[in-house]
């Protein structure tokens, strides 16, 4: 898999650099992503919860939280704990404020870390999710690997990640989106301009579908199936712990 970073011209490793960019665009995310996906993503968010919640997960961890929306949209499960844990503390700052203020202090716990790295025991949560952040991981099966640790036997896993349209003419109409009206987006909204146009160059060379129920399978997920969504700029992947 091709390896995009943000900044080009910088020395710093992925990780390193996709820190950087998100305490940047950190005030500017949540606005600029209902813009881009036209308040899609929500909806997507909603099929992710609707999946946990068949679960009945006593304990989840959503990793790569961002601001905290999907965190945020899990309270709706039973759950008696769920941790966001993201390795920008801007964004991390930006999701405590929208929890204080819906007063789900008691139930949701942002902390800082690194999902390759993560500073949880094995077997801890009954369930994990990752909402448009695996791609991001400096290495992928390392990322997973660590989930895998940490995720209970039989406990659930679910990715939602953009993906990209096989079918004519969403294929075409995906990429023009992609290439030509998004990176025009987050220069006009954004002040880092390379933030959106890394975000739109790493969705297009990232494994998707079967290559990454594969690399799943491949790490020690069973179960795993995808559900492709919106013609399939997006995608939930489902997966277990044996």
């Amino acid at each position: 898999m091709t390896k995009i970073k943000p900044y080009k011209n910088s020395d710093l490793g992925k990780k390193e650099q996709v820190t950087k960019m998100f305490d940047t665009i950190s005030k500017d995310y949540d606005g600029l992503n209902r813009v881009i996906s036209f308040g899609i993503d929500i909806k997507w968010r909603k099929k992710v919860v609707n999946i946990i919640k068949e679960a009945q997960p006593k304990s989840i961890l959503d990793i790569a939280t961002g601001t905290g929306d999907l965190a945020i949209n899990l309270a709706e499960t039973n759950a008696d704990k769920i941790i966001g844990l993201d390795i920008s503390s801007g964004m991390l700052e930006i999701g405590k404020e929208k929890i204080k203020r819906k007063n789900l202090d008691s139930k949701i716990e942002m902390v800082l870390g690194d999902s390759e790295n993560m500073p949880f025991e094995n077997n801890t949560f009954d369930a994990i999710t990752v909402a448009f952040g695996v791609r991001n991981f400096e290495t992928l099966e390392n990322g997973l690997k660590e989930i895998l640790r940490v995720l209970k036997p039989g406990g659930t896993f679910v990715i939602l990640e953009t993906s990209m349209p096989t079918k004519t003419p969403y294929k075409q109409g995906y990429k023009f989106y992609t290439k030509n009206i998004l990176p025009l987006i987050g220069k006009t909204f954004s002040k880092d301009r390379s933030a959106y146009k890394y975000l739109c160059e790493s969705a297009s060379v990232f494994p998707y579908g079967e290559a990454l129920n594969n690399i799943l399978r491949n790490i020690g997920f069973i179960n795993v199936k995808d559900l492709p969504q919106t013609f399939g700029v997006a995608t939930i992947y489902t997966a277990s712990k044996q």
